[in-house]
């Protein structure tokens, strides 16, 4: 009994042999003509860019903080656009948050009520404890942020190394000193305190070095200008590890 011959191309069809392919199709999934499904294979899932990663993981937090000392209140947003609402009775620590926001840009606002008629140090240690805290809050898991930043900033004829790891182990090397005891009304030791009490409470690694320099308000304003722009870059998320601890023990802390 003679059978019917099959066509040719039917002997491949459960393979997609002989098929053609819907105008268009291939440049959809393949990004150049020649490309295989192998390769198509290696680079999916395509990493979403850094926009779209950050408007469904809203990295902002709210702290308040009260003792008999002092009531802190902070917000943070970490992908936000450098506006800041700072008041915490200090002009000066109110002057450098103020530039903290704008070069670390994020959205900063503070609010603070202290024991002034002591003096500053309870409301400056406080306001950097609060603030850490709220950093470390808004990081969430961490995923996806560069980790490291460092940067060399110039204030006139003051230079001052930051470098910083969000590490989750806090630690702080500070060799920054001043001429004066005070700038303006501020203690110029509470610089240190205030960058001692915000490593800590974030979970930062932070090393601050002033080359030279002369002024203190300089100096001082290189301090945390360095850090706006180190933590700027740490906190940074990088889309080709968007869902990533950048760590190799696969978490940060401890």
């Amino acid at each position: 009994m003679n059978r019917p011959r099959r066509k040719r191309h039917e002997r491949g069809a459960g393979m997609g042999i002989g098929r053609s392919r819907s105008p268009g199709r291939e440049s959809s999934t393949t990004p150049h003509r020649n490309s295989g499904a192998a390769i198509d294979r290696l680079i999916e899932p395509r990493l979403e860019p850094r926009a779209a990663w950050t408007s469904i993981v809203t990295r902002q937090a709210t702290l308040r903080r009260t003792t008999k000392e002092t009531d802190v209140e902070v917000m943070i947003d970490l992908d936000g656009s450098g506006a800041a609402a700072v008041a915490t009775g200090i002009g000066f620590l109110d002057h450098m948050l103020d530039l903290f926001a704008r070069h670390a840009r994020v959205d900063l606002k503070v609010a603070a009520k202290g024991d002034l008629e002591i003096d500053a140090h309870h409301t400056t240690e406080d306001v950097g404890i609060t603030l850490g805290q709220a950093l470390r809050q808004a990081l969430g898991d961490m995923k996806g942020i560069s980790r490291y930043g460092a940067a060399h900033l110039p204030m006139d004829e003051a230079l001052t190394r930051v470098a910083v790891d969000i590490s989750g182990r806090p630690f702080l090397v500070f060799r920054t000193a001043f001429a004066r005891d005070k700038i303006g009304s501020f203690d110029t030791e509470l610089v240190r305190e205030w960058f001692q009490a915000f490593a800590m409470n974030a979970g930062l690694t932070v090393h601050v070095e002033t080359l030279y320099g002369s002024n203190d308000h300089h100096i001082a304003e290189s301090c945390f200008k360095g850090l706006a722009r180190a933590v700027r870059d740490a906190v940074a998320i990088d889309p080709r590890a968007a869902h990533e601890v950048p760590s190799t023990k696969g978490r940060l802390g401890g």
